[in-house]
């Protein structure tokens, strides 16, 4: 039985539930009915608090304690329910049981979460994103422990506590907060030549993703799949998408943290509860173990991923979330992740970084939670039965019966549990090992610029100057010149013109690779293969794999009194029936009188959002409501930003006097009805149009998500 149901089932069959149904007074947590909650035990009405006052106590002592730590990294995060489905049998490649059967739907939940950040910090900072689902099997849990980016920082485990300690706040001031942007970070990374390839997808777009349901996640580590004969194969995961993968704007991810920190967090809640289910599609790279040496890398390297034009993605199954978490605390925050949670048919390998978390996790959980019987929280609790002598232990829920705690025995049947055979249960895939102890890698992990060099080569035009501008952001906030030009000499090694570009704004010397190659850290070793068969790989870039879907997309429409209805209404209809939601914004909350007399309702006003909070705007006609929004230096500035951000524009008759700085109006569209005088935005003369012609004018520019290419926008006041 799946051990989490839909909310009418809980309440159908958990105890607990039942028994709070008909309770209307407030009790303490013994069940002793409370007959005040506002006044303390005193001595009268001005005399002093009494100790014998049980229930302020045990109110009291249960606030004090009512937190636990927050996790060291990913502390920020956002959960779903959901499940996974699989498209045909795996068992060619594992003996997974939920990898074997279509017709089941494996329960999950999921976790996103970013990195640095504590759990009060924002959500659309600059940074790696975690990605976390765990499979209720009927083997038992299995958790896939992953990020948003494909490769990480170090090779060996050993390192991590050094790039956590440099990556978060500097321990003199604690600042700054969820960010990258100060010198620790950058001395110990300029000094780790090995986190060059994470340093360039971690400064692309795709460290400010738009929303959890448009962010690609990766398992990062290689992992194996091994099948019912025992035959190997090296896997790497992938989860996709289904509405595709997409970005902010940088300027519009530090105004979205003002406006709302918890608007990931918001986007996910918010689409579940509207029935718009997130989807991504599961895929696996796999590689027949004896085969690895073939593809120029090594496996084992967490800094190196394979590229899909190398070894294609398989497509194996299904994801949905459709259900929120009933309690935060209890679900998202009490859950424990562990790549050491496994299930047969599924194998680690011997990358040193994910060998080292699989202690990290485990103890970090305990010391998080406070008692080894975390695992028996109805969170983590695995959805078939679970059989051991392990007893005791603080936070111990379950009353065991059994006269004793050990196995093999004959008092309480032990012997019944014992697994007899070397094909039940997990079985470690047969390795051979003659290797002398050592302090040492192998030097075909030494290979540190090849794959950042892959990456950059991959990007198109408008990702590499975003790139280069994260570098300048990053390093402009670093005080240490040294570290600057540390910086940036690496880069050097990566592409001469990026590193020059870097450089360019950052009051150093031109970027030197001899300079780099006799620093510490520095190995100078390239695999042979590699960069002589891809160049390029388009599959690492966000913009040359597009996917077009603008499901559940915002559209702000700004309106004000006199605002003419007759031109919209049509394409807002007709936006609705695309999937997207128009939000009606304006300068006061309640309705908005219409030119034909009509009134219209608002959603938000000018004050209190804006255009960051929205994927596109619709800006209508109406003389007495432009009038009005043209004198709001707040409206003028809401289309002007949004344009800035690249974002699809419609302005239909007068509305378009709201971007009359740029230089647009309907002057421009001659002996046409409608035009597109720049990249996404949509000018039309709603008297003069096609019937349906402005709408799919409009929403072809969002399918589109962002239109990089526009040019001047540096000089666009917003």
């Amino acid at each position: 039985m799946p051990l989490y149901r839909s909310k009418a089932s809980v309440k159908k069959t958990t105890s607990d539930a039942l028994k709070f149904e008909n309770i209307s007074t407030l009790t303490t947590a013994q069940g002793v009915q409370i007959p005040d909650n506002h006044h303390s035990l005193k001595a009268g009405p001005c005399g002093p608090t009494l100790m014998e006052d049980f229930v302020l106590r045990e109110k009291l002592m249960h606030f004090d304690h009512e937190r636990i730590p927050e996790r060291v990294v990913h502390a920020r995060g956002a959960a779903a329910h959901g499940h996974f489905k699989l498209y045909k049998p795996l068992s060619q490649y594992s003996s997974a049981v939920f990898l074997q059967d279509p017709a089941v739907e494996t329960p999950v939940f999921v976790r996103f979460s970013t990195a640095v950040g504590s759990r009060g910090s924002a959500d659309t900072v600059r940074d790696v994103r975690g990605f976390a689902v765990k499979f209720y099997t009927p083997q038992g849990n299995y958790d896939l422990v992953g990020n948003n980016l494909p490769v990480y920082f170090i090779q060996d485990a050993i390192k991590f506590p050094d790039l956590v300690h440099a990556l978060k706040p500097e321990p003199h001031n604690e600042m700054p907060q969820a960010s990258s942007a100060h010198d620790t970070f950058w001395d110990f990374v300029s000094l780790m030549p090995e986190s060059t390839h994470m340093l360039m997808w971690l400064m692309s777009d795709r460290a400010i993703p738009r929303s959890y349901r448009m962010m690609e996640g990766f398992g990062v580590h290689t992992f194996k799949l091994v099948n019912p004969h025992g035959q190997s194969f090296y896997v790497k995961f992938h989860w996709k998408p289904k509405l595709g993968l997409h970005s902010m704007a940088w300027d519009e991810a530090q105004k979205v943290s003002g406006q709302d920190p918890d608007f990931h967090r918001r986007d996910l809640w918010d689409a579940i509860e509207n029935g718009h289910f997130p989807e991504w599609e599961l895929g696996v790279q796999l590689v027949e173990v004896g085969k690895e040496a073939e593809l120029g890398i090594d496996l084992l390297d967490s800094t190196k991923l394979i590229p899909e034009e190398q070894v294609p993605i398989l497509p194996i199954g299904r994801m949905v979330l459709n259900r929120n978490p009933d309690n935060f605390f209890a679900e998202t925050e009490q859950v424990a992740f562990n790549p050491g949670h496994l299930v047969p048919g599924i194998d680690f390998s011997n990358d040193p970084l994910l060998q080292g978390r699989l202690f990290s996790y485990a103890d970090s959980q305990l010391s998080r939670m406070g008692s080894p019987n975390f695992q028996a929280l109805p969170i983590n609790r695995p959805a078939c039965p679970v059989r051991h002598f392990q007893r005791d232990g603080s936070q111990q829920a379950s009353a065991q019966r059994e006269r004793v705690a050990y196995e093999p025995n004959t008092l309480a049947t032990g012997a019944e549990f014992r697994v007899d055979g070397s094909t039940q249960g997990f079985q470690s895939s047969p390795e051979a090992l003659a290797s002398l102890k050592s302090r040492q890698q192998s030097v075909s992990f030494d290979d540190h610029f090849s794959q950042a060099t892959l990456f950059w080569n991959s990007q198109s035009q408008v990702e590499k100057d975003h790139i280069v501008a994260a570098f300048r952001f990053e390093l402009s906030s670093v005080k240490s010149k040294e570290i600057r030009q540390r910086t940036v000499d690496n880069l050097a090694h990566v592409d001469m013109k990026l590193a020059s570009r870097v450089a360019a704004q950052l009051g150093i010397d031109t970027p030197s690779a001899a300079a780099a190659a006799g620093r510490l850290g520095y190995r100078r070793h390239r695999m042979e293969g590699l960069e002589s068969r891809l160049q390029e790989a388009p599959s690492l870039s966000m913009l040359r794999r597009y996917k077009a879907d603008i499901s559940t997309r915002k559209v702000a429409v700004l309106v004000a009194d006199g605002v003419d209805m007759v031109s919209i209404k049509r394409v807002m209809r007709e936006l609705s029936d695309a999937g997207l939601q128009c939000k009606v914004v304006a300068p006061h909350l309640g309705h908005i009188g219409t030119a034909s007399g009509r009134t219209l309702a608002v959603d938000f006003t000018i004050c209190n959002t804006s255009s960051v909070m929205f994927d596109a705007v619709l800006l209508p006609g109406g003389v007495a409501s432009a009038d009005e929004l043209c004198r709001l230096g707040l409206a003028v500035h809401f289309a002007l930003e949004a344009y800035k951000h690249c974002k699809p524009i419609c302005a239909i008759n007068e509305g378009v006097r709201l971007l009359s700085s740029l230089g647009f109006s309907l002057s421009q569209q001659k002996d046409t009805a409608l035009t597109v005088p720049t990249p996404g935005v949509v000018i039309a003369d709603s008297q003069r149009s096609l019937e349906g012609q402005i709408s799919q004018a409009f929403i072809a520019a969002m399918l589109q998500h962002r239109h990089w290419d526009r040019i001047n926008l540096d000089s666009v006041p917003a």
